[in-house]
């Protein structure tokens, strides 16, 4: 029997992701464990395999196509010794057996995906909508039959439709669409551009007591000049980082303690470390240390001083970690990403630099895989090579802290009654009131600067 191959969750949260492309096409035999394909969610690209052997009788979903939902059918596959184009022109029947048939690459043996028996509910969601009656015409409004089995309603569209409305700045789900079933298509999107064809903009939800709401995309761009601006559309990174950060500020109650510290002895023993560093074979130092490496360690170590401080809030209780383990902010293009280095309170400083270095690479290509940057305990936000002194960040659920890490530079200081210059380096702890109280806090970034300030301690 053909087997379908469903869009893979390749995190926990994950509940849509875009094709970006296919590596195998019609007619292609595969094997188990070969790549077919290459999947974006909103933080990474990754490559799913097969999980059967067979050949691809149909692609369903075209590549570059934007949020597929998870489960959703995106190619058949027919088995060994199958017809193939028997295989393919059944591709749309709901006879072939729903099994999954693709999985992403490098994914531990725990991963997030669902069995045949947990996605039952699912399948039986999809089956009991009813089909179309004889007298809807193709021009009838998209039916419950549309809500998607996870519970997300889902716009039904051709892939032309979508480029042009994502190009034109406008949302799917604002379309009447006029193919069959509801079907938004090209002519629709034309016709939304010149403001026909539009449903009414739903009710914007209740804002929390205090906040306003934030202004429609109508509002906004009514005060500005027509032709004086071009509508970037916001892709999966974008939309994840507002939506997070919006939820940290409105439920996380923060507050702010900032201390400066004195880096001396840390940029001395940095200078000393490197120039002792091995070579490799082509004479080239084996690490090479930053400022942002102690900075790490540091706060490790700092965790591990104040436990109470190494927590996550939830609800029913506070969850106190073993462990630091570390996310460290990196921007890349359209965004950031806090790939975690795990259990850094163990770690050497060249350890802790091999690892940065990695992730750093693989997050700017967007290759790095969900277990690598979710969870974490803390996290660091360093704009020092920016030249900033100081910054607040914003902590990022279920973190109880995050450190911001502005420049180093020579400032005046008076020791003992003398005036000298010192290389003085701010900071700035943002804690979750609700977990981390003030003088707790003050504990945690006072145990810091103690190690950043004498790095020998953070050897022993």
């Amino acid at each position: 029997m053909p087997i379908n191959i469903l869009m893979p969750a390749l995190s926990p949260t994950m509940e849509k992701g875009n094709l970006a492309k296919w590596l195998k096409k019609e007619g292609d035999k595969v094997k188990s464990g070969d790549v077919i394909a290459e999947i974006e969610t909103d933080k990474a690209t990754m490559e799913v395999e097969a999980v059967d052997d067979g050949t691809i009788a149909k692609i369903l979903v075209p590549e570059g196509t934007q949020d597929v939902a998870v489960n959703d059918v995106i190619a058949v596959l027919a088995g060994d010794g199958e017809d193939v184009k028997s295989a393919g022109a059944g591709a749309a029947k709901s006879g072939a057996t729903v099994q999954t048939a693709a999985k992403p690459a490098a994914q531990p043996a725990a991963s997030s995906f669902e069995t045949p028996a947990a996605r039952a509910p699912q399948d039986e969601a999809r089956t009991a909508s009813p089909a179309p009656r004889p007298e809807e015409g193709a021009n009838a409004p998209v039916s419950k039959g549309a809500q998607q089995a996870n519970g997300h309603a889902r716009t039904f569209s051709s892939p032309l439709a979508r480029r042009l409305a994502r190009e034109a700045g406008i949302e799917l789900a604002r379309i009447n669409g006029s193919g069959p079933h509801g079907r938004v298509v090209a002519r629709d999107v034309e016709d939304a551009k010149s403001g026909r064809g539009l449903k009414a903009p739903a009710a914007a939800p209740a804002a929390a007591p205090g906040i306003a709401p934030s202004m429609s995309d109508k509002q906004v761009r009514a005060l500005f000049e027509d032709g004086s601006y071009e509508v970037v559309p916001h892709d999966g990174m974008r939309r994840t980082i507002a939506q997070r950060l919006t939820a940290s500020v409105q439920t996380v109650p923060h507050f702010y303690l900032t201390m400066d510290c004195d880096i001396g002895k840390l940029l001395a023993a940095r200078e000393e470390i490197n120039a002792a560093a091995p070579k490799d074979k082509e004479k080239k130092p084996l690490y090479k240390l930053s400022v942002n490496d102690f900075v790490i360690k540091a706060m490790a170590i700092a965790l591990q001083r104040i436990p109470d401080c190494n927590v996550s809030w939830t609800d029913s209780g506070m969850l106190k970690h073993k462990h630091s383990d570390i996310g460290v902010a990196v921007a890349m293009p359209g965004g950031l990403i806090t790939p975690i280095i795990r259990k850094a309170e163990t770690k050497s400083l060249s350890t802790i630099s091999g690892e940065m270095k990695d992730f750093a690479a693989r997050a700017r290509a967007r290759k790095l895989k969900p277990e690598e940057y979710q969870g974490g305990t803390t996290a660091v936000s360093n704009l020092g090579m920016y030249g900033i002194k100081d910054f607040t960040a914003v902590i990022n659920p279920p973190h109880a802290t995050i450190l911001a890490v502005g420049t180093s530079e020579e400032r005046a200081v008076v020791r003992n009654g003398k005036i000298e210059a010192a290389h003085i380096m701010s900071v700035t702890l943002s804690c979750d009131h609700r977990a981390v109280d003030g003088a707790l806090g003050a504990e945690l970034i006072g145990a810091f600067k103690m190690l950043i300030e004498n790095p020998v301690m953070m050897m022993v």
